[in-house]
């Protein structure tokens, strides 16, 4: 059984409001037993793009992160990511992009210093600061994983990432996340291998550094990326948000991705089609990622890239990471949706309960 502890909050909730929000829901996930005073935490956000939030993760949830874990006694708590390829370049002959100034336009920079926690930046400590971790045995990795040597220094991680559509990965969530930490090289064999690109979304998360460091994933949803993505899509604004808060990443994503199609069903149809949601095309797709692949590598790597065939998703149970994670990750949870306050609607309780119940 895998506990996934939901609070509910009001649509464009103030500070005050968010912050109990998650407060309770991560009180009642974990006791913290896991962190004693002193103790240094990465906290992990989605920061693909200098988009604000839903694009990235919320600033009022990290900042409310922030707070909880230093009243908790933590001592050290670092915020950083390496943004995406369209934005942020890092090769072994320099760097061009900053996910510093990404952080910052996005408002997320100003929302953690003032929080009291440090930035740091992937990219900014060079080429060499990334160490090799390695996934599962069997995996779909044909080299280690080049990870941040930051990661080292940390003795947890909190990963936070956002509820949004993706146009590559179908959705990005708690799993699709851990894209953030890899280095240039790294991103370039996931992208251009593309066949298997979805198994390898999963088997990254089974590296030794995240099975012994992340203690907790919490997702602020009060404002859903329902098209398109991972930068710009339709947003929805549900009059019920949820604080979503798990010790398991898959279970997590399981009821993330729920929460995601429960809100993609209010996009208007005209968001829907093959230009504003190209998920829909798989010739678009394809294209999409030879283009990343481009970027990470060469043309003649973009070229001879293996062709990417886009996931259909029609229930969580066709969700091609989660499947492979699954296998990785402990087997398929039995899901235990746990309420933290009294804020979510009974309907939509009983309709995210059919959708994570595996009745097949």
């Amino acid at each position: 059984m895998a506990k996934v502890f939901l609070a509910g909050v009001e649509r464009r909730p103030t500070d005050r409001s968010l912050e109990g929000a998650l407060r309770v829901s991560v009180e009642a996930a974990t006791d913290l037993s896991w962190l004693s005073r002193g103790d240094s935490v990465f906290i992990k956000p989605a920061l693909n793009s200098g988009y604000s939030y839903p694009s990235t993760t919320s600033t009022q949830g990290i900042a409310a992160m922030v707070k909880l874990l230093k009243e908790k006694g933590a001592g050290r708590v670092v915020v950083g990511d390496m943004s995406g390829i369209e934005h942020v370049k890092l090769s072994p002959k320099g760097l061009s992009g900053s996910t510093r100034n990404l952080m910052a336009k996005c408002g997320m920079a100003d929302a953690v210093l003032r929080s009291g926690a440090e930035l740091h930046f992937f990219e900014e400590a060079g080429w060499n600061a990334f160490y090799e971790d390695y996934p599962v045995a069997g995996s779909h990795w044909k080299k280690g994983l080049m990870m941040p040597s930051i990661l080292r220094e940390m003795d947890h991680i909190i990963l936070m990432p956002r509820c949004g559509r993706h146009t590559l990965a179908g959705s990005t969530l708690g799993l699709k996340a851990a894209v953030g930490y890899w280095r240039t090289d790294t991103r370039l064999e996931y992208h251009k291998d593309a066949e298997d690109l979805y198994e390898k979304t999963a088997e990254g998360n089974t590296v030794s550094t995240l099975l012994t460091k992340q203690r907790l994933v919490v997702s602020v949803a009060d404002k859903v990326l329902s098209t398109y993505g991972p930068d710009k899509g339709y947003v929805i604004e549900p009059s019920t948000g949820l604080v979503i808060t798990s010790e398991s990443v898959v279970a997590h994503d399981m009821v993330s991705l729920a929460w995601l199609m429960l809100n993609r069903l209010e996009a208007p149809s005209s968001q829907l089609n093959w230009f504003n949601d190209p998920n829909v095309s798989q010739f678009v797709v394809n294209m999409a990622n030879r283009w990343v692949v481009s970027m990470l590598g060469t043309l003649i790597d973009a070229i001879v890239a293996e062709r990417f065939e886009r996931n259909e998703v029609n229930s969580i149970w066709d969700d091609r990471t989660l499947n492979r994670a699954y296998e990785v990750l402990g087997g398929r949870p039995t899901v235990s949706l746990e309420y933290a306050n009294d804020a979510v609607p009974l309907e939509l309780k009983d309709r995210l309960l059919k959708m994570v119940t595996f009745d097949r």
